[in-house]
C-alpha cells in the first residue's frame, strides 16, 4: 500500500525556518516525482515545490524560491523541504504528493510543463500544519 506520511510540521516565528519531511512507503521513490502543496484556510490548494527522481529536476513556486530547498534522500524514501526565511504568509497545511512516471497516466513533458499542478499527482499525504507568527 502506498503511504506518504508528513512531519515536521509546527509554530514558528517569521523569519525562522522548519524543515519538512515526506516519508514513503510502500514503494521507492525511483521513476516518482514527489511534490509538497499547501492549502491555507480559504484559499485554494497551490503547488509549492516538486522533485523528479526520474532525472533530480527541482521546481519552485515563485512565492518559495531563494526561500525553499527541496531534496530527496532515496536510500530513505524520504523527501524533505527546507522552509527558511519564513512569513506569515507561508502559513498553510502542507501536503507532500507522489506522481508515478511508470504509470503512463501523465507524460513526462507535461509534467516538465507543469510540475506542480495537484492534478498530476496519484498519491497524497495527510498533512502538516505550518504556522508563521508575526
Amino acid at each position: 500500500e502506498v503511504q506518504l506520511v508528513e512531519s515536521g510540521g509546527g509554530l514558528v516565528q517569521a523569519g525562522g525556518s522548519l524543515r519538512l519531511s515526506c516519508a514513503a512507503s510502500g514503494f521507492t521513490l525511483d521513476d516518482y516525482a514527489i511534490g509538497w502543496f499547501r492549502q491555507a484556510p480559504g484559499k485554494e490548494r497551490e503547488g509549492v515545490s516538486c522533485i523528479s527522481n526520474r532525472d533530480g529536476s527541482t521546481y519552485y513556486a515563485d512565492s518559495v524560491k531563494g526561500r525553499f530547498t527541496i531534496s530527496s534522500d532515496n536510500a530513505k524514501s524520504t523527501v524533505y523541504l527546507q522552509m527558511n526565511s519564513l512569513k506569515p504568509e507561508d502559513t498553510a497545511v502542507y501536503y507532500c504528493a507522489a506522481l508515478y512516471f511508470g504509470a503512463l497516466r501523465v507524460d513526462y513533458s507535461d509534467f516538465r510543463r507543469y510540475p506542480i499542478s495537484d492534478a498530476l499527482y496519484d498519491y497524497w499525504g495527510q498533512g502538516t500544519q505550518v504556522t508563521v507568527s508575526s
